[in-house]
């Protein structure tokens, strides 16, 4: 009897931090119904060219302005060409654009967030200049750098490279505020918290601190962040694309699709469902899953 007492409880061992953000995100439907739909439409857009048989270029005036059949489930253009390779191209252009764009207003208001938070001598200054951009019209300054630099970029890169480049950097510059403004709440209240403080105290310098101490723990807002400006940057390009502003005709885009389909849109008011309905779907679900990882990394909401 005094064996057994004397023999140690087994624990169990303890769970993972990582572990415990995917149950918490799990245990939201929609954020991870969103995942799986952003996931299958990447995965279309970027697998099914590879065993669909049409091209989205490929031009059968034979087969113009068909409708919906098995050759061709979504019907065909004005030019004969298949409206499913189209979507999948122009799904291609646009979740790229989304992300790449996303990843630069990332950068610059994550790199603008932390300096402003961190250094009070730089704060100031930074944050006008954020009120600044939030207070020009987003529009509006788009279409003028478009109108500006389209022509030089295009004959320095090619008409479809040149456009790519213009309009991620034309979003990413114009899209940045709000990431820098969270990223900064976070930051001013991170420097006083007690491991900041004692890691000031041993000298650490303030790469090291920003590196090692800050940035890890602001990546919530950050993630969140990301997942809403893919979201933002695709609704941007498509606008862009609507308003005959974006790529090139031949070069699709769901925008450009949209656009392309308002000249026939009594006759054939599929070809504007289509675009409009893998739009709004992307940007659904890229919003529900920006929903669940803010419930997830915030250790304050995890657990409840």
């Amino acid at each position: 009897m005094t064996e057994i007492i004397n023999q140690p409880i087994p624990t169990k061992p303890p769970r993972s931090q990582w572990r415990d953000i995917w149950d918490q995100f799990k245990s939201h439907r929609g954020a991870l119904l969103g995942g799986i739909v952003f996931l299958m439409i990447v995965l279309a857009v970027f697998i099914g060219p590879w065993f669909w048989p049409y091209d989205a270029t490929f031009i059968d005036i034979r087969a113009r302005n068909q409708g919906p059949s098995w050759a061709h489930p979504l019907g065909t253009d004005q030019l004969g060409r298949d409206m499913l390779a189209r979507m999948m191209a122009g799904g291609q252009t646009s979740v790229s654009v989304g992300i790449t764009a996303m990843l630069l207003a990332l950068v610059l208001g994550s790199l603008i967030g932390v300096m402003a938070g961190y250094f009070r001598k730089l704060d100031n200054l930074l944050m006008r200049t954020t009120d600044l951009f939030l207070a020009l019209p987003l529009l509006p300054l788009l279409l003028v750098m478009v109108l500006l630099f389209r022509e030089p970029l295009n004959a320095a890169f090619g008409p479809e490279t040149g456009i790519f480049i213009l309009i991620v950097t034309a979003i990413g510059i114009t899209s940045w505020m709000p990431t820098a403004r969270i990223v900064r709440g976070d930051v001013l209240a991170l420097k006083e918290r007690e491991f900041v403080l004692a890691a000031r105290s041993i000298g650490t310098t303030n790469t090291r601190m920003i590196t090692r101490h800050i940035l890890p723990n602001v990546m919530s807002p950050i993630m969140v962040s990301a997942t809403l400006g893919i979201a933002n940057a695709i609704i941007t390009e498509s606008a862009l694309s609507f308003l005959g502003l974006g790529f090139p005709p031949d070069f699709p885009t769901w925008g450009r699709l949209l656009f392309d389909a308002v000249d026939y849109m009594q006759q054939y008011p599929e070809r504007v469902l289509w675009p409009g309905l893998a739009i709004s779907l992307t940007v659904l679900s890229v919003n529900y899953l920006g929903d669940g990882l803010r419930d997830a990394l915030d250790p304050r909401i995890r657990g409840r």
